[in-house]
């Protein structure tokens, strides 16, 4: 993987899981394909800047956005938050989710086991 791509793959899947957006949703909006959406958040293809301008909008971003963000320079000040949300988007969301939940437990174990 080439780190623009997958920074730009990054960007895609935090909008969209921001958004509350499914692959397929994001995918509808963009005239794209789910497993196109998938590949695009993971990093593995490239995309055309028409198809990033599809996508920005189907997130309600203007194509600049898609180059630059405030809270992105946040995050990379931030190396380890920054590599793990990077290593994270690498999985399947069912495999993040597990690993949220085991990054609580390690982080606010008080907080998980209260109930």
């Amino acid at each position: 993987m080439k780190p623009f791509t997958e920074q730009l793959g990054a960007k895609i899947r935090l909008h969209r899981l921001a958004q509350g957006l499914t692959q397929e949703q994001l995918a509808e909006r963009s005239n794209t394909t789910p497993s196109y959406i998938g590949q695009l958040e993971r990093g593995e293809k490239d995309i055309r800047i028409s198809t990033l301008e599809k996508v920005a909008l189907a997130l309600n971003l203007d194509l600049h956005d898609m180059f630059t963000n405030e809270k992105e320079s946040f995050l990379k000040q931030h190396k380890w938050v920054w590599e793990g949300i990077l290593l994270q988007l690498r999985h399947p969301e069912e495999r993040q989710e597990q690993a949220y939940r085991i990054l609580k437990e390690l982080l606010e174990p008080n907080l998980t086991t209260k109930k």
